[in-house]
């Protein structure tokens, strides 16, 4: 007799409903154009710069704001207080990110061509293992930054964790930190993905329990 556990496992391989495949093809969109905007941006504004520095972080490169120079300001005015440069190849930690993309949205479109219940519990795992992955690193990154100064800086500060989200005072600067459009963007496709997986397993849930009962 089969009983609520085989129901559900034998729900997993069911293939996908048409308007999940769907909806899975149209989430890609939003995941791909994340590379076309920052992830994160973090600005500064100071007596002295009344119209603020800016740097936006994307998934494969750095970008100051004022054409660029932004970036070379906050790096000099970092080096007095023994902060080490922001750059590119500090930001090591990103270099992944584009695959981790790419391999979502390909596996995205494979689950929307040929995928089954349990293709959808596979993406899921691995979209939320690079969001909270990636998440993870750039606070590292930032803890790195603000806690490994020079100790023989021009000016000595106490080691600090920089703003992850919002605003905070660190010397006669105030600085600020927001997630920007490609964070969003990829938070877009991570809901979307885990909407349609608990859909599922509450649905099979739902019809496993019923076979049970009917069968009781």
């Amino acid at each position: 007799m089969r009983n609520t556990a085989d129901s559900f496992w034998e729900f997993l391989d069911v293939p996908l409903r048409v308007p999940a495949r769907w909806l899975l093809v149209l989430l890609i969109v939003p995941l791909l154009l994340s590379f076309a905007f920052p992830l994160w941006r973090i600005s500064m504004k100071a007596p002295q710069y009344p119209n603020g520095l800016a740097m936006d972080i994307y998934s494969y490169k750095l970008v100051g704001g004022n054409g660029g120079h932004d970036v070379q300001e906050i790096n000099g005015l970092n080096h007095y207080i023994g902060m080490r440069p922001i750059t590119r190849e500090e930001l090591r930690d990103l270099d992944w990110m584009p695959f981790g993309l790419a391999a979502m949205a390909l596996l995205a479109l494979r689950a929307a061509l040929l995928g089954n219940v349990r293709t959808m519990i596979d993406l899921s795992m691995i979209a939320g293992f690079i969001s909270v992955t990636a998440f993870g690193r750039f606070l590292c990154m930032l803890w790195e930054f603000g806690h490994e100064l020079d100790p023989k800086a021009a000016v000595t500060i106490e080691p600090f964790m920089p703003v992850v989200i919002g605003s905070k005072q660190v010397a006669n600067f105030l600085t600020h930190s927001m997630p920007q459009w490609g964070s969003v963007l990829m938070g877009v496709f991570s809901v979307g993905v885990w909407g349609i997986t608990l859909w599922y397993l509450w649905r099979g849930r739902r019809e496993s329990n019923g076979v049970a009962a009917a069968m009781g």
